[in-house]
């Protein structure tokens, strides 16, 4: 059996994430990056697509989630991305990162990673 990789890479999105004052006001910019694994099965041999993962129907939840959502915690935002990645059945591994551009004076971003395994 062949494991597929998808991955998406800087998903760009903007949230309300944060703590302080001045973050719960206004919305800032996240960048999620995103590998998800399942078995290929059927699906390279035959091209059906009802044999692979659709991974625009989990983007599009990812996207609703972020953009609507209000949180304190990297951590809580990248757990909650997490879960989304992991809910088709077929998901055996999933690792999620999201970067938060200018969290730090001095730094480009700071980021959070999270990973999921069955």
């Amino acid at each position: 059996m062949h494991q597929a990789i998808i991955k998406i890479t800087n998903l760009r999105l903007r949230t309300y994430i944060g703590f302080n004052p001045d973050e719960m006001d206004k919305q800032q910019d996240v960048i999620i990056n995103i590998e998800i694994h399942y078995p290929v099965g059927e699906s390279f041999i035959s091209d059906d697509v009802s044999h692979a993962l659709n991974y625009k129907v989990i983007t599009k939840k990812i996207i609703q989630h972020v953009e609507m959502g209000k949180f304190k915690l990297l951590e809580r935002l990248t757990a909650d991305v997490l879960q989304l990645c992991c809910e088709p059945a077929q998901v055996t591994f999933a690792r999620v990162t999201i970067d938060k551009p200018h969290a730090l004076r001095f730094a480009d971003s700071v980021s959070l990673t999270l990973e999921f395994s069955r």
